[in-house]
Parts: C-alpha cells; sequence; structure tokens
C-alpha cells in the first residue's frame, strides 16, 4: 500500500533523528500493509549495518533487522520451527524483519511467540538511553508494545540456556495455509517445564512449574492464569476453539517432554 503522506525517507537513520510523524522502517511488509496517513517521514534501519545474528557465549543476538530467512538459517530447531509458522512466501521471509514481527505485536507474531519461549529479552534505545525488556512483556496487547514515542527496538536477545534446552511445539490453524490461531511452545527447564502461549491469546502467557507438572496441574494454571477474555476472536478462529486447542495442544506437549 502506497504511504502517500510520506515525505521523506532518511538513510541511514539513528535514535536521534526521530520526530513526531517519523516511522522505523525495516522490511516494510508490516509497516506498508494498512494506511498510516499520520506519517511523513520513514527512518531507514536497513542501513544501520547491524549485523544480523551474533553467536556469543551467553546466546543468540538478532538484531532487529534479522530478515526471517536469517534467523531461520541459524541452525536452532526450534527457531526454524517458528520461522515456518509465517506460512509466507519466499519473498515474505526474505524480506520480513524479526524487529517487525515483534513491533507488529499481532497475536499471531511467531516471533514473538520464540521470543517469550525462550526467555528472550529485548534491547529498546531512545535519545535518553536504552533499556532491557523481556519479550513477554514487550506486547501488552493486540498490536500494543511497550515502545515509548520515539524509541527503537534494536535487537532481540536469546539466552544460550533456551536454545540448547528440549523443546516441543504446536501449532494450529482453521486452514492447512491459514495464520497461527494457536501456537504453544514447551521448554524444559531444569527439574521443570515452561509453557509459552500466543497466537491464541492477545499477548504471551508464559506458565513456569519448577517442578515436573501432572495433567491436571498444567489444565488447572491453564484456566487461572488465562482468563477466558484473553483469547482473541477473529476470523482466524474462535476464543472457545483456541482455548481447547491451548489445553490439548499443553498436555500434548507436557506429555512429549515428560522424560
Amino acid at each position: 500500500m502506497d504511504l502517500n503522506t510520506v515525505a521523506d525517507v532518511i538513510s541511514p537513520a539513528g535514535v536521534g533523528q526521530w520526530r513526531p510523524g517519523d516511522a522505523w522502517l525495516g522490511g516494510g511488509t508490516a509497516l506498508f500493509a494498512e494506511p498510516r496517513p499520520h506519517l511523513t517521514r520513514l527512518l531507514d534501519l536497513t542501513a544501520a549495518g547491524w549485523p544480523a545474528l551474533t553467536l556469543r557465549e551467553d546466546g543468540l543476538e538478532v538484531a532487529a533487522t534479522c530478515t526471517i530467512a536469517e534467523i531461520a538459517a541459524s541452525g536452532f530447531d526450534i527457531v526454524e520451527r517458528c520461522c515456518h509458522a509465517f506460512l509466507a512466501s519466499f519473498k515474505i521471509w526474505n524480506v520480513a524483519t524479526v524487529g517487525g514481527n515483534l513491533c507488529a505485536a499481532l497475536p499471531a507474531g511467531p516471533m514473538i511467540a520464540l521470543g517469550a519461549a525462550l526467555d528472550g529479552s529485548c534491547l529498546l534505545l531512545s535519545p535518553d538511553g536504552s533499556r532491557t525488556v523481556l519479550v513477554r512483556d514487550f506486547v501488552t496487547g493486540e498490536g500494543e508494545t511497550v515502545l515509548r514515542e520515539g524509541e527503537l527496538l534494536r535487537s532481540m536477545h536469546l539466552p544460550a540456556s533456551a536454545l540448547s534446552a528440549e523443546t516441543a511445539y504446536r501449532q494450529g490453524s482453521l486452514h492447512a495455509l491459514g495464520r497461527s490461531g494457536v501456537l504453544v511452545i514447551g521448554r524444559v527447564a531444569d527439574s521443570g517445564l515452561v509453557i509459552t502461549v500466543t497466537a491464541a491469546t492477545k499477548r504471551p502467557y508464559v506458565l513456569r512449574f519448577p517442578t515436573y507438572p501432572g495433567a491436571e496441574v498444567v489444565q488447572i494454571a491453564l484456566t487461572e492464569r488465562i482468563p477466558d477474555d484473553a483469547y482473541v476472536a477473529d476470523v482466524h478462529g474462535s476464543p472457545a476453539w483456541r482455548r481447547h486447542l491451548t489445553r490439548l495442544y499443553a498436555e500434548q506437549i507436557r506429555q512429549e517432554l515428560d522424560r
């Protein structure tokens, strides 16, 4: 879609250049998807030269400008699985960015699922400095994040311990090539289990069990910690259907990871 109110594209761009009416530009697949008449300038981040992926002893640093194709090739099974939840063409994979998926804050955003499930954190930059926010707290609702005016998502960090952990994954859609209606990821953590629910809900929900739980414990936690009004209602699935699949998938994951 044309953004016909945009008069300038600033490239390369930094946090000190932001002013009201600006938007950060990564891949643009989300930015150009709908009218944005309030915008007058785009600040191009693709020219910043950030390395897409930086593997360190403490984990994987993923630049906001890293494309889905680049992170899918990082060599981690759970990462590649989340990328396939896009159900998008190679054209999108080579343009859409990790940062754009996080900032769009759509319930079905698979990079949100990945970051929340692996205890990922977001590095946010502003003219006043920087701060770090966990991915599970970064998205607060449908299309809503903790980003402040003029703030920029620089990168997402995925801890090494979570990347190397045993995981299980379930994704459900109404159609074979439909948008994710439910995405549940389980991860073994020490002697316990972490279950992350996204796509079905308006924001990520991370349920932690310090010791390995039984089926009843998991189902009670899902009922008590995810309110009924947290489930999404749209053409990609009803709240009742999403809630049912979430509980079904959580039990399948619990069984799969029970060793």
